[in-house]
């Protein structure tokens, strides 16, 4: 599948506000700046869909993106990104409150995607989060960002240790994808994913 048509839907501050359509959203998450924008942007084919920034925090709301239409339409779904330091207690709160409730509640999630960053050893933000994901059955995928930013062996040795370390936890592991926005791979494989879920 290639996404042909995609564009902005809505934008909401709590789950109340995302209307009860019957489409199936599929969302991406994961620590600021670790890329989501860039992903979803090479996802649809559309530079300037989502807003990328340099400066983490930046995605504040919910963004919903209508993909396709008619019966076969969905939602591509970026979340605020988690573990911003320099945000204010208040504001950290509401991005914990807000990115809780939709993935633990929101009736049309059909999976999450977690972005985690190639480069990184597994995080404890990032374990606590798929901890709690999988202890409230929300459906859940890994994708590593930023590929490019690591050599073809540095790459395979730092996916292996961090399936090495979720498998201390889980008794299966997720779904795992590898990307690169600035070089546009691992996204047939998302989409790919997709696709096998909306039939």
């Amino acid at each position: 599948m290639k996404i042909v048509s995609a564009k902005f839907a809505f934008s909401s501050g709590k789950l109340s506000q995302i209307p009860g359509d019957g489409l199936r959203e599929f969302a991406f998450i994961g620590r600021s700046n670790v890329g989501k924008s860039s992903l979803i942007n090479m996802l649809t084919g559309q530079k300037g869909l989502a807003k990328v920034s340099g400066t983490p925090g930046k995605t504040r709301l919910i963004n919903h993106f209508v993909v396709g239409a008619g019966v076969s339409a969905w939602y591509m779904v970026d979340l605020p990104g988690y573990g911003y330091a320099r945000a204010s207690k208040s504001v950290r709160a509401g991005f914990d409150r807000l990115i809780t409730d939709y993935v633990t509640k929101a009736e049309k999630l059909w999976f999450l995607f977690v972005l985690v960053d190639a480069r990184h050893a597994p995080q404890k933000i990032d374990m606590e989060f798929m901890e709690m994901l999988g202890t409230e059955g929300v459906p859940f995928g890994i994708v590593f960002t930023k590929a490019d930013k690591l050599g073809t062996n540095a790459l395979a040795a730092n996916v292996a240790n961090y399936k090495q370390e979720l498998l201390k936890q889980w008794e299966e592991l997720p779904p795992v994808f590898v990307s690169s926005s600035e070089n546009r791979t691992g996204g047939e494989e998302i989409i790919e994913f997709i696709e096998n879920n909306l039939t």
